[in-house]
């Protein structure tokens, strides 16, 4: 028999208390988050915040263990304990922003895709979240040493239209993320995609400045602080190794200045401004309380 929602979904919503205003945050590791970039963003983003675990998913029903295996540790009193896959959901409250945030930073299953998604939006609904924003990371032909451009898309018809967003063009396979749009879509709550460019030559390296573009775009979009700004020493240091990978390669910096000219000769047309964003995903979402 399928399993359902209530066996995997292990929650206490009566623990949480009244959020204020609410946006579910959702990165998840794998098909589409290139160099692990966007989940890297969201432990950045919660590193120095205090947060309460309020759900989360039975990794034993979804994952391969061939694949992602569980991770054998020794806790603080020298015990020997196991760490299974996580998928999380934190509830972190902004008393100096314009919401609190709702965030799942995890691991993208295997199997049973369906009834995954289908506890993301439940998730939403019992923490009456108006806004879903998923995070992603693509290789792509972009210089690393410029900041790379984040891309907004949603399937919501009015949000694209009112935000200046364009509607998902990608067809071919997909992960998780494909399948929770239209799950979300199904059940009529508002979702946005951002997704940020990772310099496809240097896959196998790390990328903050990609990290800290999606985690800027957030912090104008949503009105909550981000940090972001924590990961310029960490930035400078990637930026080195980075440099030095290409310097001693003639061919591969010939490269890297073509990607560069055409990067700078790109318009940020494709996205509208943090601030126009904001200011007009504002007025949705207070519509959308209103309605409720």
């Amino acid at each position: 028999m399928p399993i359902t929602i209530d066996e995997v979904l292990n929650a206490e919503w009566n623990d949480v208390g009244a959020l204020r205003n609410p946006v579910l945050l959702v990165a998840l590791r794998g098909l589409f988050d290139i160099s692990g970039v966007a989940t890297s963003a969201l432990d950045w983003m919660i590193k120095e915040r205090d947060y309460v675990i309020v759900a989360d998913i039975d990794p034993d029903p979804f994952f391969d263990f061939t694949q992602e295996r569980p991770e054998v540790y020794l806790d603080e009193d020298g015990d020997r304990q196991l760490r299974w896959p996580e998928n999380e959901f934190l509830v972190i409250r902004y008393p100096e922003g314009a919401r609190d945030i709702v965030v799942l930073n995890g691991v993208e299953p295997h199997v049973n895709w369906r009834t995954f998604t289908e506890c993301i939006v439940e998730v939403a609904k019992k923490l009456k979240c108006s806004l879903v924003v998923s995070l992603g990371a693509a290789a792509e032909q972009v210089p690393h040493t410029r900041v790379p451009f984040v891309v907004g898309s949603t399937t919501h018809n009015e949000l694209a239209q009112r935000l200046g967003l364009s509607r998902p063009q990608y067809q071919g396979p997909t992960g998780v993320a494909g399948v929770l749009l239209e799950a979300l879509d199904s059940a009529d709550i508002a979702n946005v995609s951002l997704r940020v460019g990772v310099p496809h030559y240097l896959m196998n390296a790390q990328h903050p400045k990609s990290a800290a573009a999606l985690l800027q775009h957030l912090q104008h979009v949503l009105g909550i602080p981000t940090d972001h700004l924590q990961l310029v020493d960490e930035i400078g240091r990637w930026q080195e190794l980075h440099d030095a990978a290409v310097e001693g390669d003639a061919q591969a910096s010939a490269y890297v200045a073509m990607l560069e000219q055409t990067h700078d000769q790109r318009t940020e047309a494709q996205m509208p401004t943090g601030e126009d964003l904001a200011a007009e995903l504002e007025e949705f979402l207070r519509e959308q309380g209103d309605d409720d």
